[in-house]
Parts: C-alpha cells; sequence; structure tokens
C-alpha cells in the first residue's frame, strides 16, 4: 500500500465490520505478493492499481463480504469464480464480478486472474 493513502483508506474503512476488513486486507496482500500496488481510495470505491492502470476495483465492503471488480480487455466466460461478467457500453473493457466471503475464496483459480489483470498491458 503507497505511504500516506492509509488517512484516507482508514476514512473509508470506518465502520466496516472486522469481518469484512479481515476480508479486505487479505486481498490486498494476495495483490502484493505479486507486485508492487498502490490502493486509491476514491468517493464510492477502493481502486488498486499497479504501475500502469487500475486493476481491480472494491465497490463494497458488507457486513460479512467484499466485492471485487476486475476489468479485463476480453471476457472469460469460463470460470467459476464470477458471478456476473458484463462489457463496458461503448469500450473494449469487460468486468468481471468476484464477491468475496472467506479467505478461502481466493483460490487458485481467483489468483490465476489477481496474476492476469497484474499483468495485463494497459
Amino acid at each position: 500500500m503507497e505511504p500516506g493513502s492509509e488517512k484516507e483508506l482508514s476514512s473509508f474503512l470506518n465502520g466496516k465490520s472486522e469481518y469484512a476488513l479481515m476480508l479486505f486486507y487479505h486481498f490486498v496482500e494476495q495483490f502484493e505478493n505479486i507486485g508492487e500496488i498502490c490502493v486509491e481510495p476514491t468517493k464510492t470505491m477502493i481502486g488498486i492499481s499497479n504501475s500502469h492502470k487500475r486493476i481491480a476495483w472494491v465497490t463494497q465492503l458488507g457486513k460479512n463480504f467484499i466485492h471485487v471488480v476486475f476489468p479485463f480487455k476480453q471476457e472469460y466466460p469460463d470460470n467459476l469464480c464470477f458471478q456476473k461478467v458484463g462489457q463496458v457500453p461503448g469500450q473494449k473493457q469487460f468486468n468481471h464480478h468476484f464477491r468475496m466471503y472467506s479467505p478461502e475464496d481466493l483460490n487458485d483459480e481467483v489468483i490465476g486472474f489477481i496474476k492476469l489483470t497484474y499483468a495485463e498491458e494497459q
């Protein structure tokens, strides 16, 4: 996580359940195991970026889950981890929606997609 973003991030995460926070930090840790990232809170979501672009969005921290969107340049319909895949209208971007309920949900398939989004060129 980039220094300085922690204050903004803490205000975004304030009031979230301990369980959701554990899931969030576990998710971020998996990205950090693959490469350097920057966690960037916005008004309504948290962006995760590599040195080139945003590679994931945490769009919701529920009581017992986090919801993440992975933007890819193509659709990956053959998977067991995404609950929804859809093209952004007018763009060559396909959003893949992942809902994490437990640390074990970050299985080999999801880690493969994390590596793919990190490595995908801009």
